[in-house]
């Protein structure tokens, strides 16, 4: 495993070279820096400091057992867990998934007026949609998306029905005043 040697004790290449053993008596930590050029050439170590790292070395490659594992009381509360249909944590978009009851008031928070409910046909749409993707999220972020989500789609519509394209127009049978042909 290659780590950082960090060591206050810092010497040139030529000085090491000149009584390598004096320098390490003189080292701090049983390590020291030999530098060539104003850079790190290698490091020089103790034998004992060298035992002393390759134990803690093997110290972290040992696992760990469950009973030396203790966690503080302050992370367990006796308030319940939210319940209901809404996983914890990150999660792919599912179907049947919902936004809270308080999403237009979410959604005003953070600056989306929406000024009607979200429709069957919105939901169902945005859920397969992100179905599809993959992707994962917390429900907060989820709802986030769908605010903007309606928020660009019904601003793109314009808030009106769009026109039927299978209806036949009609011409006018009138001819307007004015008109020469």
């Amino acid at each position: 495993m290659s780590s950082r040697t960090l060591t206050p004790d810092v010497i040139g290449l030529d000085q090491f070279n000149d009584d390598p053993l004096s320098a390490l008596k003189q080292a701090e930590n049983g390590a020291i820096a030999v530098f060539h050029n104003n850079r790190p050439a290698f490091y020089a170590l103790t034998p004992q400091r060298l035992a002393a790292l390759l134990a803690i070395e093997a110290a972290q490659q040992q696992p760990v057992p469950l009973a030396d594992i203790t966690l503080d009381d302050s992370l367990f509360s006796d308030a319940p867990l939210p319940t209901g249909p809404v996983p914890l944590g990150k999660f792919a978009m599912y179907s049947g998934w919902a936004p809270d009851a308080d999403f237009l008031r979410q959604a005003a928070l953070w600056g989306i007026i929406l000024a009607t409910p979200v429709a069957a046909e919105e939901l169902a749409a945005f859920t397969a949609y992100w179905q599809a993707e993959g992707k994962v999220f917390h429900h907060i972020q989820w709802q986030q998306k769908l605010a903007r989500h309606l928020q660009i789609s019904r601003q793109a519509n314009g808030n009106t029905a769009r026109r039927d394209i299978s209806q036949i127009s009609r011409p006018d049978e009138s001819i307007p005043d004015g008109f020469r042909g």
